[in-house]
């Protein structure tokens, strides 16, 4: 199974060489890529001073039209898989072979989550991710338990859809689109570490917004956008 690791990037200077050297030295047979998402610092030249595979965008399109760029990149490429790896070193490469046996097994779309098997905590940002896993259940019948999670693994048919369609981001709305679809979406228990150096880009206000711009999509723009064949 040929499978690409995507690493978005914005502003990572301060984590890019510690997470690609990790994911260098856990998983050495496996390809990746780092995208430079415009970064306004130093993460494109450490990327291209150390060596590392890298696509360097001039501009800043977001995660929706950097993800997208990796995914023409496989599809070009011929890749079974690509999974979604943070740049900031929240992801952890050692659980990305259990989440290729899942594509194998039949699954489109594997999402490491964080409460398969464990307790949510409780906390502002877990209503909103609660309030997700509802609408989710409401639209599709599946329950996931960390909808939010970043760290997802997408097969071919996935792969393919989000390469050639431009409204696709890799978001839980999405996901919850690709399922109404017909994306058969596993889960496995993953574990996650706090980011080292840096800053997110969700600050308190923003991740207002972000979960109800999410929950809008889910349960209003999925019931009227129109289909994908995921077989086509």
């Amino acid at each position: 199974m040929k499978t690409l690791i995507v690493i978005p990037a914005y502003n990572e200077e301060e984590n890019i060489v510690r997470v690609v050297s990790h994911l260098q030295e856990v998983l050495p047979q496996y390809d990746y890529v780092v995208i430079n998402d415009g970064s306004s610092d130093h993460t494109r030249d450490l990327c291209i001073e150390h060596g590392f595979h890298l696509i360097d965008q001039p501009i800043n399109l977001g995660l929706a039209g950097t993800f997208q760029c990796g995914m023409k990149y496989a599809e070009k490429h011929g890749y079974d898989a690509v999974i979604q790896f943070d740049g900031d070193g929240q992801h952890r490469p050692e659980y990305i072979p259990e989440m290729e046996k899942k594509i194998e097994e039949g699954y489109d779309i594997v999402i490491g989550s964080r409460f398969l098997t464990k307790k949510k905590p409780s906390s502002m940002r877990m209503v909103g991710s609660n309030l997700i896993q509802s609408l989710t259940k409401m639209t599709t019948g599946q329950i996931l338990s960390d909808p939010t999670s970043g760290m997802r693994m997408y097969g071919k048919r996935v792969i393919q859809a989000m390469a050639e369609q431009i409204n696709l981001n890799p978001e839980p709305d999405t996901i919850s689109f690709l399922m109404r679809c017909g994306a058969k979406v596993a889960e496995i228990q993953v574990e996650m570490d706090e980011r080292i150096a840096g800053e997110s880009y969700l600050t308190a206000w923003k991740s207002i917004q972000y979960m109800a711009s999410v929950c809008v999509s889910i349960l209003f723009i999925g019931a009227f956008r129109k289909r994908i064949d995921l077989e086509g």
